[in-house]
């Protein structure tokens, strides 16, 4: 974002057509976040991590290790939003530091990821809908569509009513996720599952390569962590309440994690979790036997819509802020008396539309994984390149252990990128490819803009 711009987001001088409410407080910051980064992931990916590491201190602590490198983010990021306070995401930060090329890139690949995140979790809950009701079974692509526009249309009554809207949808998923880990806990231990034979853990380097494995999982699971920032200039005292609501929202997410994996490690043994594709149908099924399928479909229909409104209120507000900085259409920049950005909100939810009824979200954020990567690293560098540049600027929250906690999580990026393009090297060309193209793009954007 330029100066232009940040000041007169931060000064309450935006044209009324583009200004957002300051209504939202630490309530919303916490559910936005608690709902974005919990999802399909804590499902699957125990699974994952339990074949690499089958045996429990190993498995507990790549979780552990992946909560602590996303609060040290969290520790560098809220520097970062409470210096600037403007709704948009890590858009804001990335072109206020690097200039508007970084920012469209990060921002359209922010906005495009979110959308087909949309449309990925809509698929998710119509399929389970179909698997209940086996009249809809036939129809789930209509579903999914039928899922994006009736939560559109709840949000779209205003900041408020989303606000309202993110924080029961939160809750509901909370008491879910609490009450598998409850039935685990007391109807489990009668049936667990005792059939594997013994494991050992890898050693050497092999310990190391799987250890590094599985934290990308991990990390993937706990993406998400910086939905507050998306809305910062509506949060009613951002210097106070963006810090408190990434910590709480975090914290509350690495609770639920680990006593979830508590409780699968409770019913299954490691080396049947790792045999699993999704742990949580596998868990329920020893717990409540053939009913177990239902109930994981049922928790997945109650947990997952806070997903989708988490993801539909943040992709609009990266469009917006793109459009009032002339990255976008100007017309994402309409925001109506009750504080819904209406065109952007629009644009996000035919996006997601798009991705839905065409099938194609798979492969777009599979090629957008390295900028989606690529873009924390950028927001950690930019605490060290405003520190530098802009050393008087108004921080009201300074990140904990600077430099050094900073350069640990950008280092960890750098790693966890590096890892990403060797697994991944098809993707990851097709991006670098992207990335040279964009450039042309970006420069029409801006004439035609």
């Amino acid at each position: 974002m330029s100066a232009t711009s940040t000041a007169a987001a931060l000064d309450g001088s935006v044209p009324a057509r583009g200004r957002l409410l300051r209504v939202l407080g630490v309530g919303f910051g916490v559910a936005v976040g608690f709902g974005s980064i919990i999802g399909a992931g804590i499902l699957r990916a125990p699974g994952d991590v339990a074949a690499r590491l089958p045996v429990p201190w190993l498995f507990f602590t790549v979780w552990i290790v992946g909560g602590l490198y996303a609060l040290l983010g969290a520790n560098s990021v809220s520097e970062l939003g409470t210096m600037l306070p403007v709704s948009g995401g890590q858009y804001v930060y990335a072109r206020h530091a690097f200039g508007p090329y970084a920012g469209f890139l990060v921002g359209w690949a922010d906005w495009v990821s979110t959308c087909g995140s949309v449309a990925a979790v809509a698929i998710v809950v119509a399929e389970s809908l179909g698997a209940l009701f086996a009249p809809l079974a036939p129809h789930i692509a209509a579903l999914s569509a039928a899922v994006v526009m009736g939560f559109t249309a709840l949000l779209w009554r205003g900041a408020q009513a989303s606000d309202r809207a993110q924080r029961i949808t939160s809750l509901i998923k909370g008491i879910g996720f609490l009450g598998l880990v409850v039935a685990c806990f007391v109807l489990g231990g009668k049936v667990r599952a005792t059939t594997s034979p013994p494991v050992h853990a890898p050693a050497g380097l092999a310990l190391v390569a799987a250890f590094v494995v599985a934290l990308q999982g991990v990390i993937f699971a706990y993406d998400g962590w910086t939905g507050v920032i998306y809305f910062s200039e509506e949060i009613r005292d951002p210097g106070r309440q963006i810090p408190r609501s990434m910590f709480g929202g975090l914290l509350a997410v690495i609770g639920i994690y680990l006593l979830v994996n508590a409780a699968f490690a409770y019913v299954l043994p490691l080396p049947v979790m790792g045999t699993s594709n999704l742990v949580a149908a596998s868990a329920a099924n020893v717990v409540f036997g053939a009913s177990g399928a239902t109930l994981v479909r049922v928790l997945v229909v109650i947990a997952l819509p806070s997903s989708i409104t988490a993801n539909l209120l943040m992709g609009s507000r990266v469009v917006f802020a793109m459009g009032r900085d002339g990255l976008a259409t100007r017309a994402a920049t309409r925001v109506d008396a009750a504080g819904t950005p209406t065109t952007a909100l629009l644009l996000t939810s035919a996006c997601a539309l798009l991705f839905a009824l065409t099938g194609t979200f798979e492969t777009v954020i599979a090629l957008l994984t390295f900028f989606f990567v690529a873009s924390y690293g950028i927001s950690f560098a930019s605490v060290f390149i405003l520190r530098r540049r802009e050393p008087h600027a108004p921080r009201p929250y300074r990140a904990w252990g600077y430099p050094w906690t900073t350069a640990l999580v950008l280092a960890g990026s750098v790693t966890f990128l590096i890892a990403a393009v060797f697994s991944d090297t098809r993707n990851s060309i097709y991006a670098l490819l992207l990335l040279v193209a964009s450039y042309p793009v970006f420069l029409a954007m801006r004439r035609a803009l």
